[in-house]
């Protein structure tokens, strides 16, 4: 599921520290780790990349930013449940047995987690895969059928997503299989984060996983840091590294 990257339009909660321009490239970095990320597990297990985008019109943008091997396909509806659950039931639809619904403000998803979730949802019988994310929400959702009840009545953008979610699924007698949590990228302080992952430590940041290298956002991040004394960060920069 993915904006295309307008300056103005994304990732506008990084405005401060970063100027709308920035923001716009660090979307479309964003983008092109999580579609090769994305194509590495296809390598890996039997799945597909598709690309799920909005606006309308903007499949030109898209098509620059990710291998020709991931499909592209026009979000629909206006709210994200519907949103959501239209790409569900349009992939479903397309003849694909199991969807997995993830963002694009995770960078440095480990593939594991993908590869994960597509073994999950080869497994016989009905069930959720979940990504639980560090600010309550989710950053994957995998299912094998349309069920609306999972997208109905959710708190989006808070941080009851997860929870309410899961109870949606207990509702629906759906077992729900949790994948190690993980965290999006959409304020100061996961920004600081995510340059601690890709400049400091090289264990995963929530201690299960390794995650993904993520060569494009590293690559601006490391041209953005080289020009911090110059702008004000959410910490000072010591040594290359956010403290």
């Amino acid at each position: 599921m993915a904006k295309a990257p307008a300056a103005g339009n994304v990732k506008t909660r990084l405005v401060p520290p970063l100027s709308y321009d920035e923001a716009a490239a660090l979307q479309t970095t964003f983008l092109k780790d999580t579609a090769e990320n994305i194509v590495k597990a296809t390598a890996l297990c039997p799945c597909e990349g598709v690309v799920a985008f909005t606006p309308a019109g903007s499949e030109p943008i898209m098509e620059a930013l990710v291998p020709k091997s991931i499909r592209l396909v026009c979000q629909r509806g206006e709210a994200l449940g519907e949103r959501l659950l239209s790409a569900t039931a349009d992939l479903l639809a397309a003849g694909y047995t199991s969807v997995c619904l993830i963002d694009s403000d995770s960078p440095t998803l480990p593939l594991e987690a993908l590869t994960t979730a597509v073994a999950l949802l080869a497994r016989p019988g009905e069930r959720v895969v979940l990504g639980p994310a560090e600010d309550g929400g989710y950053y994957l959702i995998g299912v094998k059928a349309v069920h609306r009840e999972l997208f109905a009545g959710i708190s989006w953008s808070t941080d009851r997503v997860f929870a309410q979610t899961v109870a949606r699924a207990e509702e629906a007698r759906l077992d729900a299989e949790v994948l190690p949590r993980w965290y999006d990228v959409d304020d100061g302080p996961s920004l600081r984060r995510l340059c601690e992952e890709l400049f400091g430590t090289p264990a995963g940041p929530c201690g299960v996983l390794r995650g993904y290298h993520a060569p494009h956002t590293r690559r601006l991040l490391a041209r953005l840091l080289s020009s911090a004394r110059k702008r004000v960060w959410p910490q000072p920069l010591v040594g290359g590294r956010l403290w």
